[in-house]
């Protein structure tokens, strides 16, 4: 290469690097990078070469890694480690052999991952104990917060928790994409939000109180949310509850920032305190659910601990399917792009269990069609 284009080229890779770096979330990329760290002092302490270019049969160094990690010789807290934390582990070094051009030895010839290591991951998830999985959140808590906050206390941080949380209810939404959790996490921004007066969109700024109270439906557009379609919208229409409705909730959002004069680019998930603009967490969220959890268990039998910000999205999903919605419109309303939201869905919901066993009695005779063979008389 011409000396002239050394240091262009290397600019320039040094820019690919970069964004493949930024492809994921710096949560994610962080942790690719520990992985890799422990990876290449597990192979120092041992006399070999990372890349394991000097070995035929590589799989048995990965094997022992993954070992190791699983009982928690070679993780950050030196404490055992579930399967998925294993084969995250030999993921990140896969991919590290990967991004240099190198083979992911975790794979054989046609691409799959070594019968040995796809064995010796099964049999730690057979081990493992069962996850934790959070529980739906059913509308009476949220209709709770909501009262309390507008009707009792007139708290203005305890009002806009409880209107995120009708929102990020009815829509589905993931804590990152309601909330500020983590610097990766992009919440919407008011400027996202639109309010429908039948077909003829509002502007918030600038349209009357009257025209803005009297919306009809209320729209949030996806810019860069995790796993959002850019540039998708939901809308949703009134509920006709006077509290717990995604547009009322929406509407004193927008009224609340119009009287604080908030910049368009600002979370809609905040509000001010003592002349200080101040972002809804998820740490909040999830305080206000299981306050109102705890208050409400002889009504729901649900625990606090088991509530959390995750929860809404499962319980406005959970409330869907109880509503007998088409499985694809929930797939659809909530961006899942696999079959991911079965494990947020529980059967033991009380609408659903109730009509097993009359659907069951009642479509439980059938008969079927004669079989294509036909016994043969043995004396024709």
């Amino acid at each position: 290469m011409p000396l002239e284009k050394i240091d262009e080229f290397g600019a320039d890779l040094s820019a690919v690097q970069e964004a493949i770096r930024t492809g994921i979330t710096s949560k994610c990329a962080n942790a690719l990078d520990s992985r890799w760290e422990r990876w290449d002092e597990f192979c120092s302490e041992h006399g070999l070469d990372p890349f394991l270019r000097q070995h035929t049969d590589p799989v048995p160094i990965l094997q022992v890694f993954g070992q190791r990690h699983r009982d928690g010789r070679n993780t950050p807290r030196g404490k055992p480690v579930k399967a998925r934390t294993v084969e995250d582990a030999l993921r990140a070094v896969g991919q590290k052999f990967a991004s240099v051009g190198a083979a992911d030895l975790r794979k054989d010839a046609h691409g799959t991952i070594d019968f040995r290591i796809y064995r010796q991951i099964r049999s730690y998830k057979k081990t493992d104990s069962p996850p934790v999985r959070v529980k739906p959140v059913p509308i009476t808590l949220v209709i709770y917060l909501l009262r309390v906050a507008h009707h009792v206390t007139g708290d203005e941080a305890q009002q806009a928790i409880a209107d995120m949380i009708t929102i990020a209810f009815y829509y589905l939404l993931r804590p990152g994409e309601y909330t500020g959790t983590t610097s990766d996490d992009t919440a919407f921004a008011i400027k996202d939000v639109t309010l429908h007066l039948g077909k003829r969109a509002l502007d918030w700024a600038t349209a009357s109180l009257a025209e803005i109270e009297a919306a009809t439906s209320a729209s949030y557009t996806f810019t860069t949310q995790k796993n959002g379609v850019r540039n998708k919208i939901i809308a949703h229409g009134r509920s006709h509850h006077p509290l717990c409705c995604p547009v009322t909730a929406t509407i004193c959002r927008i009224l609340y920032h119009r009287r604080h004069n908030t910049p368009p680019e600002a979370p809609l998930a905040s509000y001010y305190r003592n002349n200080c603009h101040i972002a809804i967490k998820a740490q909040d969220v999830t305080d206000s659910l299981r306050h109102s959890a705890t208050t409400n268990f002889h009504v729901t039998g649900i625990k606090a601990s088991v509530i959390s910000a995750r929860s809404l999205r499962a319980g406005g999903a959970m409330a869907l399917l109880c509503g007998n919605v088409d499985f694809d419109l929930i797939k659809m309303l909530g961006h899942w792009h696999s079959d991911a939201m079965m494990r947020c869905l529980h059967l033991q919901a009380q609408p659903n269990m109730k009509r097993f066993a009359v659907a069951m009695f009642n479509d439980g005779q059938c008969t079927f069609l004669p079989e294509d063979t036909v016994p043969v008389n043995p004396q024709e």
